[in-house]
């Protein structure tokens, strides 16, 4: 610490009186206003091009002040802003219609991303930095974010990405007066950077063929022509959009969530044994030996859980997909892995908030959600330059070289 500081500090301690921190605050926010008051006096000479005391032959002159309320990080308070005959002046270090010098709006939409309610950034604010802001004016500030939302969900896509995973977590949401769950499904695409990246964020309740084909025509309108292999789990429709929007797409059944929907049939003594048993499906050296161990599974399994099996072999052409490639690869894929920190960060918002006000607030926490995840991504998935080369040998000439 400078001398400077030091004499400064003991300055501070002999005018203030300070005993406690909320001394401290009140003392800042004291000098905050003084200097505030300084600066826009400062402005105002240069604006006019002389001193407050001094004589000119401008027409322009002093006017007088204004008082304005001031809000800051040290709470809130009243200022003398100077005025102009003229109305010229714009100050800078407050300017005109602005109330806020404490980037408090940049403050509300990160605990709006946090999955605090309007309510809650309201009683926030107050407790921390001792005025008001309605939850009104929350509402309004994160409203500012719809442009912006609407950009980035309309923004160009890559013209191939080699694995897209599109998976859904379901919300309470207020609409028209009714408490419904709608499910917030997340397109999840890897690039051919081996970097994640969330292409879309849709909020539906009913899945279809039509439906999903308007999502995936979506993705071509900004630019995709081509999707290697598309990961999900089994929703309604999906199959059939895929097919017609990109043919040439292979699609793959999530193995985790197979695995689960298996293992809801069995009692708790039995799911150790019988999820080691499924793992010898899907880790399987090739397409025979899986099917040889399907069955042998399914033998094992059918006397206590007869229908437990059946989705194996209804979705075996989906689920197929990843014995085309080494043990190492598959787990790329066939999994959603991927997306689960995602889904995660969204599940934190469904444990703070029981019900969403309307399916637009709901947008605006899932968008907020979804950058405060993404800045962690910052490098490829892992082993991403041996996957890579397996499918440009598998899927030659369709990606980027």
């Amino acid at each position: 610490m400078t001398e400077g500081k030091r004499n400064l500090i003991h300055g501070l301690l002999r005018e203030y009186d300070i005993e406690t921190a909320e001394d401290i605050q009140d003392a800042l926010k004291d000098l905050l206003c003084g200097t505030v008051k300084e600066m826009l006096e400062a402005e105002m000479d240069n604006h006019l091009g002389y001193g407050k005391y001094e004589r000119s032959d401008e027409t322009n002159y002093r006017n007088g002040t204004k008082p304005k309320s001031v809000r800051s990080k040290y709470g809130e308070f009243e200022v003398d802003v100077p005025q102009d005959r003229q109305s010229s002046f714009e100050p800078q270090i407050v300017p005109k219609r602005k109330k806020d010098i404490s980037a408090i709006d940049d403050k509300i939409i990160s605990m709006y991303a946090k999955g605090m309610t309007t309510r809650q950034i309201s009683e926030t604010i107050e407790d921390i930095y001792g005025f008001e802001v309605s939850e009104g004016m929350v509402s309004d500030i994160t409203d500012r974010l719809l442009p912006q939302i609407e950009e980035w969900q309309n923004r160009p896509l890559d013209e191939v990405y080699p694995i897209v995973f599109i998976d859904a977590v379901h919300f309470s949401v207020r609409d028209d007066g009714i408490i419904r769950k709608l499910a917030a499904y997340v397109v999840l695409g890897i690039n051919a950077d081996g970097r994640k990246e969330v292409l879309a964020i849709v909020i539906g309740e009913n899945e279809s063929s039509k439906y999903w084909l308007g999502v995936l025509n979506g993705l071509k309108n900004r630019g995709v022509k081509d999707i290697l292999i598309l990961c999900s789990d089994g929703l309604s429709g999906i199959k059939e959009a895929v097919s017609a929007a990109f043919p040439a797409t292979e699609q793959q059944r999530c193995i985790v969530h197979m695995v689960r929907n298996t293992l809801k049939y069995a009692a708790n003594k039995d799911m150790k044994a019988f999820a080691k048993d499924l793992k010898t499906i899907y880790t399987a050296a090739d397409e025979k030996a899986a099917l040889k161990r399907l069955d042998d599974v399914t033998e094992k399994w059918k006397g206590q859980y007869p229908g437990a099996m059946g989705r194996w072999y209804d979705n075996w052409d989906a689920i197929a997909t990843i014995f085309k490639f080494s043990k190492d690869t598959r787990t790329a894929f066939y999994t959603t892995n991927s997306i689960e920190s995602l889904n995660a960060s969204y599940r934190r918002l469904n444990r703070q908030r029981s019900v969403f006000p309307s399916p637009q607030a709901l947008l605006k926490a899932l968008y907020l959600a979804t950058f405060e995840v993404a800045k962690k991504w910052t490098v490829p998935i892992r082993d991403w330059g041996k996957v890579y080369g397996e499918l440009a040998i598998m899927y030659e000439g369709r990606l980027p070289q």
